[in-house]
């Protein structure tokens, strides 16, 4: 019997890969893979970046609506057909008879205080700064103090603290004042800070404007692209006091 050899076809079809295209075939897919892996930790970067400033914006915007409710109504009192700011407001240390908003001053962090005071009826459904409403079933009278403390804004209610919000470096704060008597208005025309203010202007203030000085969530280090700090400003009228007299 005549032995038979394999065609050319025969040899074509049992060729395997040689090592170099198996060697750049294991390149490719190597290349491929990190590409892949870049685009998901970059994904997961730019997630994990917008949920931190997301977390902080949502700090600012809770801080900023606190501190601006208490303030718009510094000075309230029930029933003024039979009620007065003196009456109401006696003089307690430090406010002065009818005195409804004080501070301190401190130019470095964690900066200034400001406490503000009212009097509510029971059921009127003011709000203090840790969300609690006159209750007693008489008149009460709220003193509500705004500082920071161990990177958090906190708020001391008739004495008692209650965290509000985290990640706050500073509270800076500016009274607005009447000081152009020549103008029949009552708005405030000059900013102070509390140790630039007199007994006159502490039961004449017309407006506050407060700073707060978040900590950069996104900060690494100086020269990286991000600022270490971001601040977020507000001004607040005091219910009663601005706009034209009547």
């Amino acid at each position: 019997m005549q032995a038979t050899r394999p065609t050319s076809s025969t040899w074509i079809a049992q060729a395997g890969y040689s090592l170099i295209e198996l060697s750049v075939a294991i390149l490719v897919a190597l290349f491929l893979l990190a590409g892949v892996l870049t685009v998901v930790q970059n994904n997961g970067r730019a997630f994990r970046n917008e949920n931190q400033i997301g977390q902080m914006q949502d700090g600012a915007r809770l801080a900023m609506t606190m501190i601006s409710d208490v303030i718009q109504i510094a000075g309230y009192f029930p029933d003024p057909t039979s009620n007065t700011a003196t009456s109401m407001l006696t003089a307690v240390a430090p406010f002065a008879a009818g005195q409804a908003i004080s501070g301190t001053y401190g130019a470095a962090a964690p900066g200034d205080t400001v406490a503000v005071r009212y009097s509510t009826a029971s059921g009127d459904g003011i709000l203090s700064c840790n969300g609690s409403a006159n209750t007693t079933g008489g008149i009460k009278v709220y003193v509500n103090v705004f500082s920071v403390t161990g990177g958090q804004l906190v708020c001391a209610m008739n004495g008692t603290q209650y965290p509000l919000v985290a990640g706050i470096q500073k509270l800076s704060v500016l009274y607005g004042v009447k000081t152009n008597l020549a103008v029949d208005d009552n708005n405030a025309d000059t900013y102070l800070r509390a140790n630039e203010m007199t007994a006159a202007n502490w039961g004449n203030v017309i407006s506050v404007r407060f700073t707060l000085t978040f900590n950069n969530p996104l900060y690494v280090a100086a020269g990286q692209g991000q600022p270490q700090t971001l601040t977020f400003e507000r001004v607040v009228d005091v219910m009663g006091r601005t706009g034209l007299k009547v």
